[in-house]
């Protein structure tokens, strides 16, 4: 079997203005969950490790 090497030019991508802008703004809106749910399993990452690095470093000192 012959390895052939395809190329792909792209010569120019035409989107009107208010449709980018509109995908734009899907794409803001689309992050807003993203983002609230990497806040919540950090948040319980750093509680869980936090919390048990705490209890064995701090278990001799009481």
């Amino acid at each position: 079997m012959e390895h052939e090497n395809k190329k792909v030019i792209i010569s120019g991508i035409n989107i009107p203005f208010f449709d980018l802008v509109i995908l734009l703004v899907k794409l803001a809106l689309a992050a807003i969950p993203a983002i609230v749910l990497i806040y919540f399993i950090f948040a319980a990452f750093t509680s869980i490790f936090g919390g048990m690095f705490n209890f064995f470093m701090f278990r001799g000192s009481m």
